[in-house]
């Protein structure tokens, strides 16, 4: 009941138009000439050309009589002269509009050259919220992994490259016009991969139900997904069904959805630093964390209750301890050590750590505060 429930709560977004099905890519030229658009940029990376997908998606814009000119430089975590080199290909090539096609890199790319493109500039520019200039061009999304819910954002993250720092850039101009969801196209991401960015999009779904600043229509995203999340994870690790890879796209939609109304908490504070300084995956970082920070904000008495409301219509009992003890479950089955140790993270790390960690702005969201000393015991906690 609850996926049928996720699907009407997507149908019923305006921007984006949200579109699920199994071989929707097939539906990406029809719904971008619907945009009055006829050029794009196609934004992706090498795994996708290499898998395939970007010269279908490329066949089925030419089929509309679009015509893409291919970006595949996307690299992992992009940094701000990634995004240069995106919005110059764009500027190139004289698209009019562009798609994101692959994980939260490559859309967080093309939605970060958006910015450039409309407004010049440099990314840190439009570092915080509204900052963006002039009349950005339509952007279509089309994830290949269930993550980061990066196509229903109106937020950039893009990598400072001075000192790792991710920088949070948003504008509802910024706002996809279409996302496609496509279980299909899943299919082809390597295991490793396709559990990290479940585990990111559980911790979008857990982070964002207790936030400060969560709200009655962020809570309900929240709930679906993590209610997919719970139904669908396991299975689609194990089996890889389509089913439940295809609970897990939507899941992603909605959690990322959530995160436009609710921000996120110290999780992705201390995960950040992880992957800046470490090279640690990010969905990896976050989900490390999130047991830890269970625990830590559970001695908030309202954060406690909305992790006991978040488990209510699960399997899920005990509270705020039986979720952290799912959580490191879910770690296990993705073959995610539970310890900062086996990243190589040893107890004088942690104060550098820290201390990175304090300066993340998804920190004061958290609905318990924190400074350095609270997160450096988080870290240890992890450890």
């Amino acid at each position: 009941m609850c996926a049928i429930e996720a699907l009407e709560r997507l149908a019923r977004c305006e921007r984006p138009r949200v579109v699920v099905g199994d071989g929707a890519l097939s539906q990406l030229g029809a719904l971008c000439s619907e945009l009055g658009v006829g050029r794009a940029l196609l934004v992706s990376d090498r795994g996708l050309v290499d898998a395939g997908h970007t010269q279908r998606a490329e066949k089925v814009l030419a089929s509309a009589g679009i015509e893409a000119t291919l970006f595949s430089s996307v690299s992992p975590n992009p940094s701000e002269s990634n995004v240069q080199a995106c919005a110059l290909a764009a500027g190139e090539a004289g698209v009019d509009f562009l798609v994101g096609l692959g994980g939260g890199s490559a859309m967080d790319t093309a939605k970060g050259a958006t910015f450039l493109l409309a407004g010049g500039g440099q990314m840190e520019d439009y570092w915080g919220r509204g900052k963006g200039r002039g009349e950005f061009m339509p952007l279509v999304m089309v994830p290949t992994t269930a993550g980061t819910g990066s196509e229903m954002q109106s937020f950039a993250l893009i990598t400072r490259e001075r000192d790792g720092r991710k920088m949070a850039c948003g504008d509802e101009r910024a706002i996809a016009r279409i996302v496609i969801l496509d279980p299909e196209l899943t299919a082809s991401v390597p295991p490793e991969v396709a559990a990290h960015a479940g585990l990111d999009c559980l911790t979008h779904a857990v982070e964002t139900a207790v936030t400060s600043c969560a709200n009655p229509q962020s809570l309900q995203l929240s709930h679906l997904a993590f209610q997919l999340v719970c139904s669908s994870f396991s299975e689609a690790l194990k089996t890889g069904a389509l089913d439940a890879r295809r609970n897990m796209l939507v899941a992603a939609s909605l959690a990322g959805l959530a995160i436009e109304g609710s921000m996120l908490g110290a999780a992705h504070a201390l995960a950040n630093p992880l992957t800046a300084r470490v090279g640690l995956d990010h969905g990896r970082a976050v989900a490390t964390m999130l047991p830890h920070v269970v625990r830590f904000n559970a001695q908030d008495p309202g954060a406690a209750a909305g992790y006991e409301e978040l488990c209510r219509a699960t399997a899920i009992e005990g509270g705020s301890e039986g979720l952290a003890i799912r959580i490191e479950a879910w770690l296990d089955e993705a073959g995610v050590p539970r310890g900062l140790g086996a990243a190589g993270i040893a107890d004088t790390d942690l104060g550098t750590l820290a201390e990175a960690a304090s300066q993340e702005w998804t920190g004061g969201f958290n609905p318990r505060p924190v400074d350095a000393s609270s997160l450096q015991g988080i870290l240890q906690s992890a450890l």
